[in-house]
């Protein structure tokens, strides 16, 4: 089953903190968004074409979830920062069947007017040190990218290091030439972005 790049996610221990820190390094601001009850979380996001930037929070006034939160929430520490992305599947079920041990168990989601499914780790941490994409399966055609103003953002490239590059590379059925998978001595992403005011990266 071949995936396709859907979105990144930059973690923040505020969405406040963590929007903040995205407009000031791109120079634009973010829109939509919302609350995601079952994981107490919300998030803001940021068109980029076809793909699009989500900051992600733990959310106060969400009540505790039931199981850890997606993208290691509950651990996160320091400052915002790119920390996931997320690739799209049209079969859930098939595509983890034959993914690493560890993508997650599929839950149902709802958001506005959103439907989705979402594989989500049962630790709370994707394999690879959370360098694997989370999964996501769309149930309504609709999608964020049609709904977020184009503020004339787009992603050049998503840049994943790994001790483990090779069997990253090799475990992912998603060839998209803006995802690199380099060697590095840790887990780490960052992105470089071709924006109004020239070429900017968070990471």
């Amino acid at each position: 089953m071949t995936l396709a790049f859907d979105h990144i996610a930059i973690s923040a221990r505020t969405l406040d903190e963590g929007v903040d820190w995205v407009e000031q390094a791109l120079g634009v601001k973010m829109a939509g968004g919302g609350q995601h009850p079952l994981m107490a979380t919300h998030n803001r996001l940021l068109g980029l074409g076809d793909l699009y930037l989500e900051v992600i929070a733990i959310d106060p006034a969400g009540a505790p979830p039931a199981q850890p939160r997606w993208f290691d929430l509950d651990r996160f520490t320091g400052p915002p920062r790119l920390t996931n992305w997320v690739a799209r599947t049209d079969d859930m079920a098939t595509t983890l069947a034959t993914s690493p041990r560890g993508s997650g168990v599929p839950l149902s989601l709802a958001r506005g007017d959103y439907r989705w499914k979402m594989a989500v780790p049962t630790d709370g941490i994707l394999p690879y040190d959370g360098a694997y994409p989370a999964l996501i399966e769309w149930q309504t055609p609709l999608h964020p990218t049609q709904a977020l103003p184009d503020v004339g953002v787009r992603l050049q490239c998503l840049t994943i290091e790994h001790p483990q590059a090779e069997a990253l590379r090799a475990a992912l059925t998603l060839h998209d030439p803006r995802v690199i998978i380099a060697q590095g001595v840790r887990k780490s992403l960052s992105a470089t972005f071709q924006t109004p005011f020239g070429t900017r990266r968070l990471g």
